[in-house]
């Protein structure tokens, strides 16, 4: 091994000290780890919420799309076109 161990002003190995160091350089390591592995099972689970609300959406494009359709239905017919137009000559003769 080519590490050094510092030297107490003893004389003696500060092999604690040097371990007290590892540990604490570990443990950022660890708790930047922890940060990243948190960050991306949060992601993962989002993808699947994404993907239910682009189904909500397209189900209330789909029912916005039909009742477009039955006031389309409603207004061309013979019924409603002469209820319309009563209504618009008798608002212009006044």
């Amino acid at each position: 091994m080519d590490t050094q161990i510092p030297v107490n002003a003893d004389g003696q190995a500060g092999i604690f000290q040097y371990a007290r160091g590892q540990a604490s350089g570990l443990m950022d390591t660890m708790k930047r780890e922890a940060c990243l592995l948190d960050a991306k099972v949060r992601t993962m689970g989002s993808e699947a919420d994404e993907g239910a609300a682009t189904a909500e959406y397209a189900v209330v494009l789909v029912a916005a799309t039909g009742f477009a359709a039955l006031l389309v239905a409603l207004l061309k017919s013979d019924v409603t076109r002469t209820l319309l137009s009563n209504i618009v000559k008798k608002s212009l003769s006044v």
